[in-house]
């Protein structure tokens, strides 16, 4: 298959689908459209915005299809009126089989983990909560079980002890940009092969993380507490109480001493805050009351008790 016989059609909303869109672009694969979500107000002003995709799709003069209904009639027939044979997939919402199963050489997803390890849709957030070393990205062919595709390529990320949630995304967003290169490059020259996944127990899963998930328990080891602040940071923020005040932990670390109670609070009022958890303790450094701008712990205590 010629460079030219190649028709794609690229799939993607967020943020981390942007460096693989344009990727593409920039190195001859220039999708035929784009498909993204519909725009949607934000906001105090009700301020209509577009998808980061959508944003990207129009500097690169590629046009945008923004369907609110995958299953229309409408849009199940301007997918076959391009008639792509080629689709990528990237922090997209789920697609009919109507739509994933049209190309001749199928429709391609680029997920951030190591499948089948963290299959879901918050596989970052996850691997940094559950104290993993590394991580990686995959791209895989689409089936009907979400993330369960063949896998095409895979390339490992090694997660540092500081890395957040943030950094960690960034390294994959780039990472996985260039591999989606690669994965398409060899579909072109025919080139690939593709392995079936195989689950079991010991695989670890990445449901999408919500706002109580990211309350912080004290009975719970430093590491782990630790990992969790790391793993919510930015989104969607670790939190807890103390004292009847809520607090969001944006920045923590570990202290190498003894706990003398879970959720103790110790501090000098002025300069340091550390709490207790099972075993050793931990030391808050950037942190938000409700309502409050983020502060170092310091600039903190200076108003503030806990």
């Amino acid at each position: 298959m010629t460079l030219e016989d190649l028709r794609i059609i690229f799939y993607g909303t967020a943020e981390f689908a942007v460096p693989g869109l344009e990727s593409l672009s920039k190195n001859g694969f220039q999708p035929i459209a784009v498909v993204t979500a519909p725009d949607k107000p934000s906001g105090r002003g009700q301020k209509i915005n577009e998808s980061p995709v959508k944003t990207s799709a129009k500097e690169l003069g590629i046009p945008v299809l923004q369907p609110r209904n995958m299953k229309s009639e409408d849009f199940i027939e301007s997918i076959k009126e391009l008639n792509p044979n080629l689709q990528v997939v990237i922090a997209f919402r789920m697609m009919p089989e109507v739509v994933w199963a049209y190309p001749k050489y199928g429709t391609l997803n680029l997920h951030a983990s190591l499948l089948p390890n963290y299959r879901g849709a918050a596989p970052i957030h996850w691997a940094i909560i559950n104290g993993e070393k590394e991580t990686g990205v995959s791209t895989f062919f689409l089936k009907h079980e979400i993330d369960t595709g063949d896998i095409i390529m895979q390339e490992k990320e090694e997660i540092l002890h500081e890395d957040t949630l943030g950094t960690l995304y960034e390294k994959l967003k780039v990472r996985g940009a260039k591999m989606l290169l690669k994965t398409v490059n060899r579909i072109q020259e025919g080139k690939f092969d593709s392995t079936p996944q195989q689950f079991d127990s010991h695989h670890k899963v990445a449901p999408k993380i919500f706002k109580d998930d990211a309350k912080v328990d004290w009975n719970e080891p430093a590491q782990r507490v630790y990992d969790l602040v790391r793993g919510t940071n930015p989104f969607p923020g670790a939190w807890t109480e103390l004292n009847g005040k809520r607090i969001n932990l944006h920045k923590v670390s570990m202290v190498e001493k003894e706990s003398t109670g879970a959720g103790v609070i110790e501090t000098d009022n002025r300069t340091f805050v550390t709490v207790g958890c099972r075993d050793k303790r931990i030391a808050l450094e950037l942190i938000q009351s409700v309502g409050g701008k983020k502060m170092n712990i310091r600039d903190y205590l200076n108003g503030n008790t806990l």
